[in-house]
């Protein structure tokens, strides 16, 4: 995959950058790319319905754990957390698909 040549949006979020390939605002449904440059990361939020994540490149830490290149993350509906990409590694992008969207929690 060449990173370089999608898309990206920058979000309000300070290091963070997104690539929607779906978006559908009825149901909440969202697959998209998502960059965090390291150190940087996504509000705190909760997941409406199950999320599933595939790192891409580099790694990410939440409340949950530490994921990297390769692995593959499934949140249930319900489950909150802040994501933050490594610091000192690459930019972290992950491939997301949110069921049913997430409420941002502060």
């Amino acid at each position: 995959m060449d990173l370089s040549a999608i898309p990206w949006r920058d979000t309000k979020y300070p290091g963070v950058r997104i690539h929607f390939y779906a978006s559908d605002r009825a149901t909440g449904r969202v697959v998209a790319l998502i960059a965090m440059e390291p150190g940087h990361g996504y509000p705190r939020h909760r997941h409406r319905g199950a999320e599933e994540v595939l790192v891409v490149q580099g790694g990410y830490r939440d409340e949950l754990g530490e994921y990297r290149t390769g692995q593959y993350v499934r949140y249930e509906d319900g489950t909150a957390h802040s994501p933050v990409a490594i610091a000192g590694g690459e930019t972290c992008v992950l491939f997301a698909i949110s069921h049913e969207g997430i409420a941002l929690l502060g």
